[in-house]
Order: C-alpha cells, then sequence, then structure tokens
C-alpha cells in the first residue's frame, strides 16, 4: 500500500483546526502537531499511487 508523509504548513494559531480537518479524511491515518520548520506531519495511504497523488492534491492541499 503506497504510502506518503506531508509536511504541511498553518496560519499561526490553526494548527488545531486543521489536524481535526485532516483526521476526517479517510486516507490519513496519523496526523500530529510537531515544532520545527513544519506545524503538522501527516501519514496519508491510498490504495494506489494516482489515489495517494489524488488524495493528497485535491483533499489535504487544498
Amino acid at each position: 500500500m503506497p504510502t506518503a508523509f506531508v509536511l504541511i504548513n498553518t496560519e499561526i494559531g490553526c494548527e488545531e483546526e486543521i489536524l481535526k480537518e485532516l483526521k476526517k479524511i479517510p486516507n490519513v491515518k496519523e496526523a500530529y502537531a510537531v515544532y520545527g520548520v513544519y506545524d503538522i506531519v501527516a501519514r496519508v495511504e491510498g490504495n494506489t499511487m494516482d489515489e495517494l497523488k489524488e488524495v493528497i492534491s485535491w483533499r489535504i492541499a487544498s
């Protein structure tokens, strides 16, 4: 099963709201707030590479 670790930057103060929305997406298996260059790291899985790319491009990036 294809897996990707997605590193996300957010607006200051939006981390918890974005984490809550990410966890509603079935393909997002884990998501955590982190400190450093990025604000959130999420583990995303898909049945195919095309599904994985679609979820990251259209559900997460938007």
